[in-house]
C-alpha cells in the first residue's frame, strides 16, 4: 500500500512510525502547507517526496491512500478530494466538526467503494477490546447501567504546559478560535468508549456544558475563554441500558484517564486507561455475592492503523468507518442542542 500523509504536525509523527513499521506499506509523500516543515518530516521518516497542497499530490497521484492529519476544520474538505480522486482514506477524530460534513463524507466514501476508518485511538487499547469481546460472551449478562469518564487535569497542572502562556491549549478555550470545548475535542472518544465497550448505540441523551471563569476578564489577549471545560451526559442505548457519561479538564490528579464501568443481571466490568497503563476487571458469578473484583488477562490486539492495511488489502471496510464516526459526530452535535433547550434529545 502506498501512503501519503496530510499534514505533518504532532500527530502525523504518530502515523508516520505505525505506519512505516507494517510490512508492505510504503509511505511516499507527505503534504504540508509549510514546504520546510514538510521537508524535515519527510526527512525523519525516509519519505522520498514532499508536496504543498493535497492538489499538488494528486496531480502527482502515484499512492493507493491518505492518512488525514489535517487540523479538523480541514477534515472535510480534504477527505472529500482524496475520495473523489479514488483514494482510501484514514482520518484522525473527529471527522468532521458538524454532522452534516461527517454524514457527507461517509456517503461519498461508500458510494466510491473506498475503504474509510476514522483513528479513535482508544479502539487500540486490548483491555477495552477484552472488554467488548466479554460483553459480546454474556459474561455480565444484560446491561443494565453503564458509567463512563474521561478526565483531564490540564487546567490545574501545567505538567503538559502552561495554557494561559501556551497556544497549543489557549485555542481549545476558545470558540473563536475553532473550539467546541471539552466535548467537541474528547467527547467523541468517551462516547465511543461506552458505546463501543457495550456494543450498543446511543439512542437518546440529555446534556449540560459549563465553561468556568478562569480569568477575570474571560479573555487571555484574543482567546475568548468561553468553551466549555466539562459535560455531563445522562444516556439511554439501544439495549434499553441506561448510562452516564463525563469529560472534564479540571480533575486534579488524572492527566488523562479514561474508564469505563457497565453493570449487568450477571455480574461488572471495569476497563480504565490511563498515561501508565491499563487494567480490567471483572466481578461476576460467584463474586458477585461477595463483591470481588478479578483481573483479567488480555492479549496484545492489532492497531487501527493494522486495521485499515488490511481493509485496504481485502477490500473490506474497517470499524471505526465514517459511518460510525458520523454517527457520533450527530450525538455530539446534539449535545450542545440540548444544552441550549434544557431537554432530552432522541438521537434520530
Amino acid at each position: 500500500m502506498r501512503l501519503v500523509i496530510l499534514g505533518t504536525g504532532n500527530m502525523a509523527s504518530s502515523h508516520a512510525a505505525h505506519f512505516g513499521a507494517i510490512d508492505g506499506v510504503e509511505i511516499v509523500g507527505a503534504v504540508d502547507l509549510d514546504a520546510e516543515r514538510a521537508q524535515r518530516f519527510a526527512q525523519s521518516y525516509d519519505i522520498a517526496r514532499t508536496f504543498t497542497s493535497l492538489d499538488e499530490a494528486l496531480d502527482w497521484g502515484q499512492f493507493d491512500s491518505v492518512a488525514n492529519v489535517t487540523p479538523d476544520r480541514f477534515h472535510f474538505e480534504t477527505s472529500m478530494k482524496a475520495i473523489e480522486a479514488g483514494k482510501h482514506v484514514f482520518c484522525e477524530k473527529p471527522l468532521a466538526t458538524h454532522y452534516g460534513h461527517a454524514e457527507g463524507m461517509a456517503d461519498a466514501a461508500e458510494a466510491a467503494g473506498l475503504v474509510n476508518m476514522v483513528n479513535l485511538t482508544y479502539r487500540n487499547v486490548a483491555e477495552l477490546q477484552k472488554f467488548r469481546q466479554l460483553v459480546d460472551e454474556g459474561a455480565i449478562g444484560t446491561i443494565k447501567h453503564v458509567e463512563a469518564s474521561y478526565l483531564q487535569s490540564w487546567l490545574v497542572s501545567k505538567a503538559w504546559g502552561d495554557w494561559r502562556t501556551d497556544p497549543t491549549w489557549l485555542w481549545r478555550l476558545s470558540t473563536a478560535h475553532g473550539s467546541n470545548g471539552t466535548l467537541g475535542d474528547i467527547g467523541i472518544h468517551i462516547l465511543d468508549f461506552a458505546a463501543f465497550g457495550i456494543n450498543a448505540p446511543i439512542t437518546s441523551m440529555f446534556c449540560r456544558l459549563k465553561a468556568f471563569d478562569k480569568d477575570p476578564d474571560g479573555q487571555i489577549g484574543d482567546y475568548v475563554l468561553d468553551a466549555n471545560d466539562s459535560f455531563t451526559m445522562s444516556l439511554e442505548f439501544g439495549s434499553g441500558a441506561l448510562g452516564v457519561v463525563h469529560a472534564t479538564r479540571w480533575a486534579s490528579g488524572y492527566l488523562n484517564t479514561l474508564r469505563l464501568r457497565a453493570y449487568g443481571d450477571k455480574g461488572g466490568l471495569e476497563v480504565q486507561h490511563g498515561m501508565n497503563g491499563s487494567s480490567l476487571q471483572m466481578c461476576a458469578g460467584e463474586d458477585a455475592e461477595i463483591a470481588h473484583w478479578q483481573d483479567v488477562p488480555v492479549e496484545p490486539v492489532p492497531t487501527n492503523y493494522h486495521r485499515f492495511v488490511e481493509a485496504v488489502h481485502s477490500g473490506v471496510n474497517g470499524d471505526p468507518s465514517f459511518r460510525y464516526a458520523a454517527d457520533m459526530q450527530k450525538v455530539l452535535d446534539l449535545g450542545f442542542v440540548s444544552e441550549t433547550k434544557r431537554q432530552e434529545i432522541v438521537v434520530g
